[in-house]
């Protein structure tokens, strides 16, 4: 399977961005998708996933009220919602696909080539 992410570019602060990632194969319902993201030199930390069957969502605690987590499962896509944004959310954010929601890069099994978030202040 491939993801393919967009959405990303630069905005100012407090605005918003919605990110898109899409499978190039049908997302089984067992599966999670998550998003991570990265700045440079810095480790992937975890921002929010979803469990593909059920819909039930995860969020790391600095994106909770602000970002959504949400999928079609018509497209075979998971989206991020971020509203809220802050300079501090700046970082290429990446896409996975994995059988678990952890909030650790090492569980997922594929991943997106990322998209830039730049958040001006």
């Amino acid at each position: 399977v491939q993801l393919q992410a967009s959405g990303g570019g630069l905005v100012q602060a407090g605005g918003s961005l919605t990110l898109s990632c899409a499978a190039s194969t049908r997302i089984f319902s067992s599966a999670v998708m998550g998003w991570f993201r990265q700045d440079p030199g810095k480790e992937r930390e975890f921002v929010a996933a979803i469990r593909w069957g059920r819909g039930s969502t995860y969020y790391a605690d600095f994106v909770k009220g602000r970002f959504t987590i949400s999928r079609s499962t018509a497209k075979n896509t998971v989206y991020l919602q971020m509203d809220s944004l802050k300079p501090e959310d700046t970082a290429t954010y990446y896409c996975a696909w994995g059988t678990s929601p952890a909030n650790k890069p090492g569980p997922y099994d594929r991943w997106g080539q990322g998209t830039l978030v730049t958040v001006s202040s």
